[in-house]
């Protein structure tokens, strides 16, 4: 892993991609599409970009609405205020009726950095997670949002995508994307580790340290939160007999809740959330503020150690 690349470039130029081969695919946002990187579909795109001003709820009506003239919409904001403020809409105008209608959001978790607490979505996950027939992404890397993005097009009904503003790496290593299918990107019988997002990388960067130590951890990725793979998360758990998750997320209702409901009554092993602990998040450098929160490398592999 060496080159950085946002998860939110990714979508941005996925989009433009997916303009030039399917006439239906139109993008909508809220003001930020310098942000969210819908930018880019806007200038190749101009006459099927629609931005709705700082009117996120509007913008969800509309895209419920354009999907059931036969087009596929792209709802784009900053998850704050797409999964937070536009709650309702996504529930009640696209998720209750069905309506192939995909909204993706930027800018969540601490790793926004310094737009602040009132911006760093750690939440989104969980909301989305509880409404009837949502699918649920978080990709790990560029290459995984554009493949993401390009499934998304494919598939039929509400989803929601949660990209990053932060620059990470991108994985040398290529692997499949299939919606509901995880992914073991390191092999380990010592400790199942479960990761989505931003945190994969940082999983096996911890998985690294370990492996110093003499400690095997299985590292996978949880790219798709809601179907969550059950299958994988009962077969490394039996494997491991202790497993931890790593989310950039409120560690309530999201992916450790996600895998705990897999496990319950399933698997008798160790388990562990590492995410935030019920706080908001705060102001600063990145770097700094997911250190804050103990979500670095060194920091998850410690307290993985605290497990075995």
């Amino acid at each position: 892993m060496s080159e950085k690349i946002a998860t939110r470039e990714a979508y941005g130029k996925a989009l433009v991609e997916l303009g030039a081969v399917n006439d239906k695919i139109v993008v909508l946002d809220a003001d930020l599409a310098g942000a969210t990187m819908t930018k880019h579909f806007k200038a190749a795109y101009p006459d099927r970009f629609y931005d709705c001003g700082i009117a996120e709820c509007n913008m969800m009506d509309i895209g419920a609405g354009l999907s059931t003239m036969g087009l596929i919409p792209f709802c784009s904001t900053f998850a704050m205020f797409g999964a937070g403020r536009a709650y309702e809409q996504i529930r009640n105008s696209i998720a209750y009726p069905k309506f192939n209608v995909k909204i993706c959001c930027s800018h969540a978790g601490v790793s926004v950095g310094e737009d602040g607490g009132s911006h760093q979505c750690l939440e989104d996950i969980g909301l989305m997670r509880l409404i009837p027939g949502m699918t649920v992404i978080v990709p790990a890397d560029a290459n995984e949002a554009r493949k993401a993005t390009f499934a998304l097009a494919e598939f039929q009904g509400p989803a929601y995508m949660r990209t990053a503003r932060l620059a990470t790496p991108v994985f040398e290593e290529d692997y499949p994307f299939e919606i509901g299918k995880a992914n073991v990107l390191r092999e380990g019988k010592d400790v199942a580790v479960f990761a989505c997002g931003l945190m994969v990388a940082e999983a096996l960067e911890a998985a690294k340290l370990l492996a110093a130590e003499g400690v095997d951890a299985a590292v996978i990725n949880i790219h798709t939160i809601k179907p969550i793979d059950a299958a994988c998360v009962i077969e490394y758990a039996k494997k491991c007999g202790n497993v931890v998750t790593v989310e950039e997320h409120s560690v309530i209702g999201g992916l450790g809740d996600a895998v705990a409901e897999v496990l319950m009554g399933q698997v008798n092993c160790k388990f562990k959330k590492i995410g935030v602990n019920d706080q908001f998040g705060q102001s600063g450098k990145a770097a700094d503020v997911l250190r804050e929160y103990g979500l670095t490398g060194d920091q998850i592999a410690a307290a993985i150690k605290k497990t075995l």
